[in-house]
């Protein structure tokens, strides 16, 4: 189920001091003019829940990082390179940096150079937090006192307010826009959070998440574009009809920043929910530059960052902003305990909230002694949507809320109605009076994966490799039995879908969702989706 995202990308893996990748971002760290961020880490579990409160506060630390991006747009080409074809089409260049095999000694300096340069723009989509637990990985490293400036610094969601707000040409209230949404208006592409809960420790990275990581980071280069190009228009002429030349100001971002004129740096695409970056490419060669390491000790490589433009450095002057950690950020939030209350008794005297409703026992619903058809059914509220996706992956039934903020008498309703298990990871949600026997199940683990084998195994699933893949992941429908050919499948997507003309000669069978009419077809993600599930839910063995 492949999908492609805008621009294909060159990705430079650096995971070893002494390779070619290691010193392009070297040299890339020291002439950018824009440095894009992203961080991956993996939770940190508490194991000391037997332990006393003061131990398990001396116990508590931030989440590691493992993995940090970084999508850098250069001002100048290493020496001897100016045509080389390893970069993008917007002179970016795309790095994984590995922090459980680079010497945090070899990069310490010079990250924490470039997070203060003044020549330097550095974006993040609500990077603070990772910012936080980057600084805590280096200071466990020996490496004080971290990082705790970066500047200047404009965060994407800013970016996305003042867009939108000049936009509608009315004052606007602070939103909390996710990355994928933002991406959807501006880009035109849906952009998939589905690995965003894998495990960023293990090693070696699926193909599929170093895609991920990357776009994640490069994806802030292009949403920057179109703010720079909106302000550069504002600044030519006062009398511009609108943010990029359209007369029609009630339109929304997504439909004014479609039209062609928009930005011919920026391709556009439409394409569905269904894993849309594993379109993009990585490199299967490396650059191999000329550039050698003893230039990077002799000094060769110094910060040698020109002056921002003069349009980059009238957004910093107008937009540009800071983050400064301050001694309380370092340290772990503890959260205080308030006295328990005691818990209200259920229609059949048992309390809400016990083991005996949080661990789950009885009949669930959907079961015949209970009126149902045997076919489980769950109902997942927003705090787990994606486990929702994971279910549905798996041939499991697993509904959303019908609305954005259910209240949690809709939700207790729906289920109902619908004979489904509610799957929540909220407890106070555990001590309505309204709640039903067997209607409720808290979800206890906090990972995607772990929590599809939580209820697998709580419920006793039977998952086979027949029933993988057999729902659509973007609405729960199943999908329509017979396969639709080439020829079928260009015209049940005529004004709704966009499929890659690089699958037309491939004979491949697509898939059409009954309710939603989603597109999709057997491509390298359906695989790999496949062989994931199977992996996870050991079905090999």
């Amino acid at each position: 189920m492949d999908n492609a995202y805008p621009k294909p990308l060159t990705i430079h893996w650096v995971s070893t001091t002494d390779s070619s990748e290691f010193t392009l971002l070297s040299w890339a760290l020291t002439h950018s003019s824009l440095v894009a961020l992203d961080a991956e880490w993996k939770p940190v579990r508490s194991q000391t829940t037997q332990l006393t409160d003061s131990d398990q506060d001396q116990d508590r630390t931030f989440p590691s990082v493992s993995l940090l991006q970084l999508a850098c747009r250069l001002v100048e080409f290493p020496p001897d390179l100016a045509d080389s074809t390893q970069f993008n089409q917007d002179d970016s260049v795309v790095f994984l940096v590995d922090l459980q095999s680079v010497p945090f000694a070899s990069i310490y300096g010079q990250l924490k150079e470039m997070f203060v340069d003044e020549n330097v723009l550095k974006l993040g989509f609500r990077f603070k937090q990772d910012l936080v637990y980057l600084s805590s990985t280096f200071c466990s490293h020996g490496f004080e006192p971290g990082f705790d400036l970066v500047e200047p610094f404009i965060d994407i969601s800013s970016i996305y307010h003042h867009l939108q707000q000049r936009l509608t040409a009315r004052k606007i209230g602070k939103n909390s826009k996710s990355l994928a949404t933002i991406c959807t208006e501006l880009l035109g592409v849906s952009l998939s959070k589905e690995l965003q809960c894998s495990d960023w420790s293990q090693r070696p990275l699926t193909e599929e998440q170093q895609i991920y990581a990357a776009i994640d980071a490069h994806c802030l280069l292009e949403i920057f574009d179109i703010f720079q190009l909106k302000v550069d228009k504002e600044g030519k002429s006062v009398n511009d009809v609108d943010m990029l030349g359209f007369p029609n100001l009630s339109l929304g971002l997504k439909e004014v920043l479609q039209r062609p004129t928009a930005c011919e740096r920026i391709v556009h695409s439409r394409v569905g929910e269904a894993s849309s970056i594993v379109g993009a490419t990585i490199a299967t060669e490396f650059f191999k530059s000329e550039i050698s390491m003893d230039m990077v000790v002799s000094g060769s490589l110094c910060r040698q960052t020109a002056p921002l433009k003069e349009s980059l450095s009238r957004i910093v002057s107008d937009y540009g902003s800071k983050i400064l950690l301050s001694e309380s950020d370092k340290k772990p939030k503890i959260s205080k305990k308030k006295g328990k209350k005691q818990p209200k008794p259920s229609l059949n005297g048992k309390p809400k909230g016990c083991d005996g409703v949080d661990d789950w026992q009885g009949l669930p619903p959907w079961e015949s002694l209970n009126g149902g058809d045997g076919c489980p059914k769950f109902l997942c509220d927003v705090m787990i949507e994606g486990l929702a996706k994971h279910l549905r992956c798996v041939g499991i039934d697993a509904a959303t809320p019908h609305s954005k903020k259910p209240e949690s008498r809709e939700l207790v309703d729906q289920a109902q109605r619908e004979r489904r298990v509610i799957l929540t990871r909220d407890a106070k949600l555990l001590r309505h009076d309204y709640l039903l026997d067997n209607q409720i199940y808290r979800v206890k683990s906090l990972l995607k994966n772990e929590q599809l084998l939580e209820v697998i195994q709580t419920f006793q699933l039977k998952i086979s490799e027949d029933s993988l893949m057999s729902r659509c992941t973007k609405c729960n429908g199943r999908f329509i039995h017979k396969p639709l050919t080439t020829e079928e499948a260009i015209e049940a997507a005529k004004g709704f879908q966009k499929i890659p003309n690089c699958l037309f000669n491939k004979n491949l069978e697509f898939w059409q969702c009954m309710d939603c009419n989603q597109l999709y077809w057997e491509g390298t993600q359906y695989h790999n989706a496949v062989q994931k599930f199977i992996n996870i839910c050991s079905l090999g063995e």
